[in-house]
């Protein structure tokens, strides 16, 4: 067995609550239900306005513009972006390694030049030594990360004042203009674009990853609340090194990064039971595309049994989509962080994807024992 593989010992759940079922997401507004894969696409729209609109606010449109700046061409690139509006435009700079312009590699897009990591050279060569680019960014250079400073600080919000997105939304916009300068400078291969982050950085690919068709494979990494969680499932546990800890809650999230998200969450903290979403919308909407959730089981705060049931549920849209094999994830031992592991397992599915190779043996294996479903729809028998 992989020293990185869990099985159901790996942490000891202390506390279990369930605020609620999972709402179905077949199920229309006016409660007519999905019965066609052409539904599901009407369906899908109809869950932008709670599943994103609610949660992370109206977002800033696309931009009248994209033009790209080279800045600096040898083993690493960077690159100047200029985008937005013409009255207000927006710049900030995209960093690449690994670029092969003789045959063109598959592409990882990752917006946490803000973190410590993405500097570690092993970051880089795990994807580089496997054939795939890695492009980079910093995030923050769109939206601001600054504890206290609150929603509205940064340069999205100045070219787009009249939109309500909070951080996450702005983050997730940067994520689609990368991918248009790569598009310009046509260097990679388009069809194997994958997006992926770590934390906040993780709820931001997966914004991103929804947003943007683009994205052949989006790779969330240890996201917590607001995103691949559950708002519906608070739990404690005992980790690896016999540390007891507890979930994020959306109190919690609102309480410490308000300005992450819209402007309407507020009115369900405390009261999830009556989101008309959960994680497992966010996770459908990346469907028929390949969905790759990866956790830590001792990242506690992170709530990996939220994240397995949010996953279960939107294993049904997989399903009924004939995509089911597209939506993959695993446990890792350890706690939360973009660790290396995370890393070569995404180069892993990367690598099925685009050339067939066999997955490992690590998926789909829980760091704590299965409890029942919090949902009991099922998907529809088209």
């Amino acid at each position: 067995m992989c020293q990185y593989c869990v099985d159901e010992s790996t942490i000891k759940v202390t506390n279990y609550e369930v605020m609620g079922k999972l709402p179905d997401p077949f199920l229309f507004d006016d409660g007519t239900r999905v019965k066609t894969k052409a539904d599901w696409e009407k369906r899908r729209e109809e869950m932008f306005k709670t599943a994103v609109e609610l949660q992370y606010g109206t977002l800033p449109p696309e931009p009248e513009f994209l033009e790209v700046e080279p800045l600096y061409i040898s083993n690493v690139e960077s690159y100047r972006i200029h985008t937005g509006t013409r009255e207000k435009p927006v710049v900030f700079t995209m960093y690449v390694k690994g670029a092969d312009r003789e045959n063109k590699r598959p592409v990882v897009v990752d917006g946490d030049l803000c973190f410590d990591y993405p500097f570690d050279k092993k970051y880089t060569s795990i994807f580089k030594d496997n054939g795939i680019t890695i492009c980079l960014f910093n995030r923050c250079e769109l939206a601001h990360d600054t504890d206290g400073r609150g929603i509205g600080y940064g340069q999205l919000y100045e070219t787009y004042p009249e939109y309500t997105f909070g951080a996450l939304g702005a983050w997730a916009w940067g994520y689609s203009r990368c991918v248009d300068a790569l598009e310009k400078l046509g260097f990679v291969d388009m069809s194997c674009v994958t997006f992926t982050g770590h934390s906040r950085g993780g709820k931001t690919a997966a914004l991103a990853g929804v947003l943007d068709k683009r994205a052949a494979i989006v790779n969330p990494n240890e996201t917590c609340a607001g995103s691949c969680a559950c708002y519906r499932v608070h739990m404690s546990a005992i980790r690896e090194n016999g540390e007891e800890a507890r979930s994020e809650t959306l109190s919690d999230l609102l309480r410490n990064f308000r300005f992450w998200m819209g402007p309407d969450m507020g009115k369900y903290a405390d009261n999830e039971a009556e989101l008309p979403f959960d994680a497992h919308f966010i996770k459908a909407m990346i469907a028929p595309r390949v969905l790759f959730v990866s956790e830590a089981a001792s990242d506690i705060w992170g709530n990996p049994i939220g994240s397995w049931q949010t996953t279960m549920a939107a294993k049904e849209v997989y399903r009924f989509l004939g995509v089911e094999d597209n939506l993959l994830w695993y446990y890792r031992k350890g706690v939360h962080s973009h660790h290396h592991r995370d890393l070569e397992m995404l180069v892993n599915v990367i690598r099925h994807v685009k050339y067939g190779e066999e997955l490992n043996g690590c998926y789909s294996k829980t760091p704590f024992a299965q409890p029942e479903l919090i949902f009991d729809w099922k998907a529809p028998e088209e």
